[in-house]
């Protein structure tokens, strides 16, 4: 398909689940279809729009904000994101509670003056299948995840007779994936079988079975990154997974040259040193991730003693409250690392030539964002379906090592020296050198899949044509 469409001819609607880690691909994403010169309209909620507005400032991008519920139990009033909650804990109320913005979403889609070609809303928001059957609008899904996660819960969902009788760590193998074998705790409760009856069961089934009836999955990946994982999922599962990603290399890094004075303090920490030629390890957990002052403390213990550069972002609270500097360990340290506090730019320090390493949960995007600008991981996976990515990231596409948890579980304590050791065999051992190689070999892949021509390219310009066609003869 060419890029001249005519915008009144495709108008897609997005709508991301309230949270930094949904959102942001989802904005990365819409710049794919503005490339397509589609016509973007994104639903949020008020609190959320500044944020949205100004990412997209540069484009013609309409955004719709929709009053968010009141008097959630639990949820104080005007938090309208998971980055502002003050505990994971009230996920389950704050998302089962989008529900209510039902009647005045349809109000405004019923309202567009242009029609809809198709909209991609958050798997959370299954709900959004029904107001796109009542207007007839094909509903695609964003889950955040891989095909491989997607895929091996899917399968082990239809096989968790296969845990029964079985500790949370013994390794099952995957009957579809004989190579693989995977553990009762690197699952969501509800797919392996420890949770069939609770509300957040019922919920998760629900919106499980919403995207099943959906007419496709967009995916933030690409074909040569999981292939076998998508082929399987397209031939034996569905519905259709259309990987168009990596979403964030639809825009591309600045890197202007700024003064010192105008870059933010860690960047001027970063360029100073590559002066130096002193590699940096960047540690971070996303936005979500909550942390026990113990487990700070053996990290603390584990980036000092590495006595490698490190700079280190504690992003969230406990309990909502920010983590208090540790003056004493920052000034050991200061010739060595960094500790930040603020808001960064991920995929800027990542593209920083002097990171050469990552400690991360292994959230989907930063996975992502890691093989784009090829820099490899130690995997420390929190939650979620984290557990898969690290299994991912490590034993399948090799970018990596894995963190040593003291029982050897799954997501467990991590001490000090265990960090040490896995710090210095990423960033100045042979294993090191040869995930570095891995994940260089991806990159280019990546690059080359949303270039003009590529497996991304050429998948985005299939869904669009494939719904184009689909809303002229319905």
């Amino acid at each position: 398909m060419a890029d001249n469409t005519s915008p009144s001819s495709l108008h897609v609607v997005l709508f991301p689940f309230m949270a930094k880690g949904h959102t942001i691909p989802i904005l990365q994403l819409a710049r794919l279809l503005l490339r397509r010169n589609a016509t973007v309209t994104i639903f949020t909620t008020p609190a959320n729009y500044p944020y949205i507005s100004t990412s997209l400032s540069d484009t013609s991008t309409s955004i719709i904000s929709l009053p968010f519920p009141k008097n959630i139990p639990g949820v104080p009033p005007g938090v309208e994101s998971m980055d502002t909650l003050p505990s994971l804990s009230l996920f389950f109320p704050f998302v089962s509670s989008t529900k209510l913005m039902q009647p005045d979403f349809e109000k405004v889609v019923q309202s567009l003056k242009t029609p809809v070609t198709f909209m991609i809303t958050d798997g959370f928001f299954g709900w959004t299948l029904e107001s796109a059957n009542k207007f007839n609008i094909p509903r695609l899904v964003y889950y955040g995840m891989s095909n491989y996660a997607i895929t091996v819960s899917r399968v082990m969902s239809f096989h968790n007779h296969l845990f029964e009788g079985k500790s949370g760590g013994d390794p099952v193998i995957v009957p579809e994936f004989p190579w693989l074998t995977v553990t009762r705790d690197e699952f969501n409760d509800t797919f392996n079988g420890r949770d069939t009856d609770s509300p957040f069961a019922k919920w998760t089934l629900d919106t499980t079975l919403a995207a099943s009836k959906s007419y496709g999955l967009v995916t933030n990946s690409f074909c040569e990154l999981e292939p076998v994982y998508m082929e399987y999922w397209n031939s034996k599962l569905g519905p259709k997974s259309w990987s168009v990603g990596p979403f964030c290399l639809g825009q591309k890094v600045t890197k202007t040259k700024l003064l010192s004075s105008q870059k933010p303090s860690w960047m001027v920490w970063l360029d100073k040193k590559l002066d130096l030629g002193s590699p940096v390890l960047y540690v971070a957990f996303g936005s979500q991730a909550e942390i026990s002052q113990d487990q700070i403390e053996e990290i603390k213990v584990g980036l000092e003693k590495s006595g490698v550069s490190f700079l280190w972002v504690m992003r969230r609270r406990e309990n909502g409250v920010q983590p208090t500097s540790d003056d004493e360990f920052e000034e050991r340290v200061k010739e060595k690392g960094i500790v930040v506090r603020e808001w960064v730019n991920q995929r800027e320090i990542l593209e920083h030539e002097i990171v050469k390493g990552f400690v991360s949960h292994c959230g989907w995007n930063s996975v992502l964002e890691s093989i784009c600008a090829g820099v490899p991981i130690i995997a420390w996976p929190l939650s979620a379906e984290q557990p898969l990515n690290a299994k991912f990231v490590v034993d399948d596409i090799k970018i990596g090592v894995r963190v040593e948890t003291c029982d050897g579980s799954v997501i467990g304590f991590v001490k000090g020296d265990g960090l040490e050791k896995k710090v210095k065999e990423l960033m100045e051992g042979e294993k090191g050198k040869e995930v570095r190689k891995k994940v260089a070999e991806l990159r280019n892949s990546a690059m080359k899949a949303v270039e003009e021509g590529g497996s991304s390219w050429r998948c985005l310009n299939e869904l669009i044509d494939e719904l184009q066609n689909k809303s002229i003869t319905s």
